[in-house]
């Protein structure tokens, strides 16, 4: 009888949706189930996590990029024990600082005030490297991920985000294969919150991707997928399928 595929669950970041990991599911699907998950109906990480979990396998892999890293913390807190291995992309355990919830809140009052489209057009500076911010075919991307999560998505992530708690106690717990990953010029969760969480997971790999900023799927997909691709193969032998 054949073996049913590991699952593989992506959890995008704030303004982005499945095409954040398009690069990455395409590689992997011969091998795995995959599914990518955008949330712009909730405004909490508690609803986020619940809503994921309601539509998961019993057991999966789960993969989470800056908010999707804050959602896999949450779902560690609620159910640890369907998660069979983690992978932590571009994110960070700190919680909000003052400064970056009245930084959401700024946020939030530009789009009130004049649509998403107000606030696209900062977003490649906020998150790109440098070399990245004239690439027009990769603003686009940005852009359009933007709009499909529109104002009331972006207004319900940023007071998810706001709301966050740090993870640092969550990530002392895991205890299954864990992968750290993030650009080496990411200037929103730099490489020292990655060290961080790293050293909180017992033999937790951290893989560092050059010439990145926070986007690393879309920034250097390839480079991103071959360090999945990797990590998945050498970890398949010690989970069991999902069911």
């Amino acid at each position: 009888m054949p073996t049913a595929k590991p699952v593989l669950i992506f959890a995008c970041a704030h303004l982005t949706d499945e095409r954040l990991f398009a690069h990455a599911i395409g590689a992997l699907q011969p091998a795995y189930q995959c599914h990518a998950f955008a949330f712009r109906d909730f405004d909490s990480l508690g609803a986020m996590a619940d809503d994921l979990l309601a539509h998961a396998p019993a057991r999966f892999t789960l993969i989470g990029l800056s908010l999707g890293g804050y959602l896999a913390f949450e779902i560690l807190r609620h159910a640890s024990g369907r998660v069979q291995r983690l992978a932590l992309l571009d994110t960070t355990a700190v919680a909000d600082t003052d400064a970056r919830r009245q930084g959401r809140l700024a946020d939030i009052a530009k789009v009130q005030a004049g649509g998403i489209d107000a606030l696209i057009p900062e977003l490649p500076g906020r998150w790109l490297h440098p070399d990245h911010r004239s690439d027009l075919a990769l603003v686009e991307l940005m852009s359009n991920m933007a709009r499909s999560i529109g104002a009331a998505g972006q207004f319900n992530q940023a007071q998810a985000m706001r709301k966050r708690p740090e993870s640092f106690t969550t990530l002392r717990t895991v205890r299954v294969p864990t992968l750290i990953l993030c650009g080496a010029q990411d200037p929103v969760t730099p490489l020292a919150d990655h060290e961080a969480m790293r050293d909180c997971v017992p033999g937790a790999r951290l893989v560092v991707i050059e010439h990145c900023g926070h986007l690393s799927t879309i920034e250097q997909p390839s480079a991103v997928t071959a360090k999945l691709q990797e990590w998945l193969r050498e970890t398949d032998s010690v989970i069991a399928p999902a069911s």
